[in-house]
């Protein structure tokens, strides 16, 4: 058998240490990550190789040569342009045309049992075998469910935390027949897992997962580099290291001195021919390259130092890495997770915070403290995105230096002289930060039209009217005066797509902003009269006739927010008796914590039952969300006003389509069938709700939490949108929501919250899944298990935080308790 190593990525995420080599010459304890790849097939068989290259090919190919020196025979295949997984491999198809052959990475440190998963291959008679491993953290991988006997059932690639059904991932390894490659075109991007698996599966091609009990780390984050470097010193990689054990932990190779007085504490590893001088400490997980110096009073712990490193007297390395040809003055510090490229220089008593990414052929001048930027920092947090955009305190976490980064990182993403759509809530903190991002997006050639203080869907709606490339509004995060949310739009004026966070947080990670050239900064406007088209827009597509003629009088509270500026224009034209408070502008409080909340809605519940009004509305501080009174003053809790509205909107239409997030009733579905209307069930995300309001047969979609779409009139959650349509339905249908309410079946849904270590996330939906046996199993987001009694639970990690989150509903609410009861002992269990 041949086998394949793709070796053609860039390693991206790995910058500045691949920002002058390929991710696959990386050293991992001084041989580069590719060379134990190779040392592994060798181990097994596998003599003649096939290597895809094309990042930098000629330095791969001038490195491992004809493959001599190891002992193997390899070719390559070079692409012209990146093709894919599988378009590198079928670039390659001359070489592979006789036999089955294995492909595996050319960038991940495994010991996987290679022999071992081709006989299983064999004894199935697969088409393909893909390698699994279980991992803590799934999401950077595809994810891959099998039965009993291995087959492949259903696969995804790079999943939210919502989609995660398992903890078993693809490991990029494969078995394959030749004629797979008749499935792949040529000179094409393809993707094995993204386009030819779905295809292969779907045709009931004989597709095996091969689980496997070996050691698997995917090299692609600075992280991850550490890890495996410590991994393979304190065994856990069944690997072979050079050189000799000088005492238990210790490895040294050929050539090196060390001072008998340098303090060693194993494991860690000194290259050959490298300088250890008295005085030295050398602590756990240190690994020294070819040639590397190290001045007395020097002390390293968990540091990686590349080839030809100079290390002065007294320096401090902890946890860092430091590039090849570098020299690191007297007294210098480098910090936990600093990265030094290579050929730079660390002058005497510089100090490179934790962090900080230091590019290639710098130098940071002597006593200069780097903490934020000289050449650029991460924001050290797991993920740039959160549930409400990019959020944090104010001055603390999101200060008006991110603000630029973050849109210098947007405005890359988009093409030179679009326009961007700005605005905020009435916060001065909002204020302050929207004028860094314009300052930001000019700067890169991005026109801006700034709306200023305006609802949330007011600046999605402009966002989605004109010929806008996205749009970025601020706002103070709910329930918290001392935060702030920066929500970033796409050009329909939705909340970004996963796919498109995970291109800005790319560009973010990296900071190679790009920078207009003299002449090409951008201009900034203001828009006018855009609140009039909005009013107007939304009178025009919303129906509210027969509003004059019931002659109702609502209730509404602004919430001391930007509702308050689009009210008035709008109130007149509807044609109902309106009594407001809370419409003034608050700078002072620019959010609601939840007491305050439940506090203004039971005085606006007051107020709506002594003035006899027909419902009181609540909006949020945004305009986004609204909260509803009903005639008698009672609060309508938001899972069942998303049923009232249903219910009206149903016997309306009386037809089509409604989405519905996973985590709603299915009462929504006994009133939908009632009316002859469907639901179409999604996932919790709000950007795929509001793709999915976008279709053409959809009338509605609401989130449960006060959201609402009328797709009518805009395909984004809209406050200001769904009063207007209530108040039609209202006034047309003659019902007091009172009324609608008792004519809804009572939906016996609870929720719990299970905190879950990141690391057990994976394990936990995995161990949901087998418990599942033979029920019925739904993964539009998470793990809805459904009972034979129609009863159902969902099990739904949490994407920013370490729990888990569970939704059960039981046809009464003692069936719904004890289901809830029994998942979130599986749940705990499997998290512990």
């Amino acid at each position: 058998m041949k086998a394949v190593v793709m070796a053609g990525g860039e390693g991206t995420r790995l910058r500045p240490m691949t920002a002058n080599q390929p991710k696959p010459l990386l050293p991992l304890v001084n041989r580069p990550i590719m060379e134990h790849v190779l040392r592994l097939l060798k181990r097994h068989g596998f003599s003649e190789t096939v290597v895809t290259v094309q990042f930098l090919a000629a330095l791969i190919r001038n490195y491992f040569g004809d493959g001599e020196e190891l002992g193997m025979s390899l070719s390559y295949a070079t692409e012209e342009v990146p093709l894919g997984t599988a378009g590198s491999v079928k670039n390659a198809e001359a070489a592979l045309r006789d036999d089955r052959f294995l492909v595996i990475s050319g960038d991940a440190l495994t010991d996987i049992d290679l022999t071992d998963m081709v006989r299983f291959h064999e004894r199935n008679g697969a088409l393909v075998t893909i390698g699994l491993k279980r991992v803590p953290n799934p999401l950077e991988f595809g994810i891959i469910i099998v039965d009993d006997e291995g087959r492949v059932q259903r696969f995804l690639e790079k999943p939210t935390w919502g989609q995660v059904f398992s903890d078993t991932v693809n490991t990029g390894i494969y078995v394959m027949e030749p004629e797979v490659l008749d499935h792949v075109a040529a000179g094409e991007s393809v993707d094995w897992s993204g386009d030819v698996f779905p295809k292969l599966l779907a045709e009931g091609a004989p597709l095996f997962g091969y689980v496997a009990d070996c050691y698997w780390e995917d090299v692609g984050t600075h992280e991850s580099y550490l890890k495996a470097q410590a991994d393979m010193l304190s065994g856990q990689v069944g690997i072979e290291l050079d050189g000799f054990e000088m005492s238990p932990g210790v490895w040294v190779a050929e050539g090196a001195e060390v001072d008998a007085e340098a303090v060693l504490k194993g494991p860690l590893y000194i290259g050959d021919y490298a300088k250890v001088e008295a005085g030295v400490e050398l602590r756990e997980y240190t690994v020294l390259g070819s040639n590397v110096v190290v001045k007395e009073g020097a002390f390293l712990h968990r540091a990686i130092v590349h080839d030809n490193v100079f290390v002065a007297p007294s320096t401090n390395l902890r946890g860092c890495v430091v590039g090849k040809n570098t020299d690191i003055m007297a007294g210098a510090r480098v910090e936990e997770g600093a990265i030094v490229g290579d050929e730079c220089v660390i002058e005497a008593e510089a100090y490179v915070s934790s962090g900080v990414k230091v590019y290639p052929f710098k130098t940071i001048e002597a006593g200069a403290v780097v903490n934020t930027s000289v050449i650029w920092e991460s924001r050290g947090q797991r993920n740039l995105f959160g549930p409400r955009g990019v959020s944090g305190l104010v001055n603390v976490e999101i200060t008006p230096e991110l603000a630029v980064r973050l849109a210098s990182a947007y405005a890359t993403t988009l093409k030179k002289g679009t326009t961007v759509v700005t605005g905020r809530d009435v916060s001065r903190a909002a204020r302050t930060l929207k004028r860094a991002v314009i300052s930001a997006l000019t700067a890169s050639a991005i026109n801006v039209q700034d709306l200023e203080a305006t609802p949330l869907t007011v600046a999605r709606f402009e966002t989605g009217r004109e010929d806008c490339a996205g749009g970025i509004y601020i706002r103070t995060t709910l329930g918290d005066p001392q935060g702030v949310d920066i929500l970033f739009l796409d050009p329909d004026g939705a909340d970004l797509s996963q796919a498109a966070q995970r291109k800005l947080e790319r560009v973010f990670g990296r900071q190679e902003y790009r920078r207009a050239f003299p002449g090409e900064i951008a201009e900034l406007t203001y828009p006018p009269r855009v609140v009039e088209t909005y009013t107007r827009d939304l009178l025009r597509r919303i129906d509210i006739s027969g509003v004059r003629d019931a002659g109702l009088k609502i209730v509404l509270d602004c919430a001391g927010g930007v509702a308050s500026l689009v009210l008035p224009s709008l109130l007149g034209r509807v044609g109902v008796e309106v009594l407001t408070r809370n419409n003034a502008l608050d700078e002072a409080n620019p959010t609601e914590t939840l007491p305050e909340r439940m506090r203004d809605l039971e005085r606006l519940g007051a107020l709506v039952s002594s003035s006899r009004a027909a419902f009181g509305v609540r909006f949020d501080p945004v305009g986004e969300r609204i909260s509803l009174v009903d005639e008698n003053g009672e609060m309508v809790a938001d899972d069942r006003a998303l049923l009232v509205m249903l219910d009206l909107v149903a016997a309306e239409r009386r037809g089509g389509r409604v989405a519905l997030p996973v985590t709603t009733t299915r009462v929504a579905e006994q009133v939908c069938r009632f009316h002859g209307v469907q639901v179409e069930w999604t996932s919790t995300s709000q950007d795929v709700l509001t793709k999915a309001a976008a279709r053409p047969d959809v009338v509605f979609a609401g989130d449960g939490r006060g959201g609402f779409v009328m797709p009518e009139f805009s395909g984004t959650v809209d406050g200001i949108a769904a009063f207007v349509r209530l108040v039609g339905l209202v006034a047309r249908t003659r019902l007091t929501l009172s009324q609608i309410d008792r004519r809804i079946p009572v939906a016996h849904l609870l929720r719990r919250s299970v905190p879950t270590p990141w690391a057990a996330k994976g394990s936990v939906m995995r161990h949901v899944v087998e418990a599942a046996g033979s029920r019925t199993l739904d993964t539009t987001d998470g793990v809805r298990v459904v009972e034979d009694d129609g009863g159902w639970v969902l099990v739904l990690p949490d994407p920013a935080e370490a729990v888990t989150h569970l939704w059960a509903e039981g046809p009464d609410a003692d069936a719904a308790q004890e289901l809830l009861e029994e998942w979130a002992v599986v749940v705990e269990r499997a998290g512990s």
